[in-house]
């Protein structure tokens, strides 16, 4: 897929907000239900689900349905400024101790508190 020149700046904002950022750093390490991810980053569903809906706008991230949940995961097909800005938050942004801190939260909840 290629990216625009006109959707480029709506990509930068995407990782320009903290909490897509920390959205995105969850994302990075599979699938993850929206309950899980207010859960971890202590913000409502309306707040989490607003961010991902621009993350999809901007293809970054994809959504399936299982039932009454909604599984967000990193977009496979991501465009190269896409890729090589998540790469980004993998191997740069992770030493931040908010996005280091998310990702102890996320492992502790694997398998007591998850959805479905």
């Amino acid at each position: 897929m290629r990216l625009a020149l006109a959707t480029t700046p709506d990509v930068f904002r995407a990782f320009a907000d903290s909490t897509r950022l920390r959205i995105l750093n969850l994302l990075l390490e599979g699938e993850v239900c929206v309950c899980d991810l207010c859960m971890v980053l202590n913000e409502t569903q309306p707040k989490i689900s607003r961010h991902l809906a621009y993350l999809r706008r901007v293809d970054l991230v994809t959504v399936r349905t299982e039932g009454k949940w909604k599984y967000y995961a990193v977009a496979k097909h991501s465009g190269g400024i896409q890729r090589t800005l998540l790469k980004c938050i993998k191997s740069c942004l992770r030493e931040l101790e908010e996005l280091q801190n998310d990702l102890e939260r996320f492992r502790a909840i694997d398998g007591s508190g998850r959805c479905g």
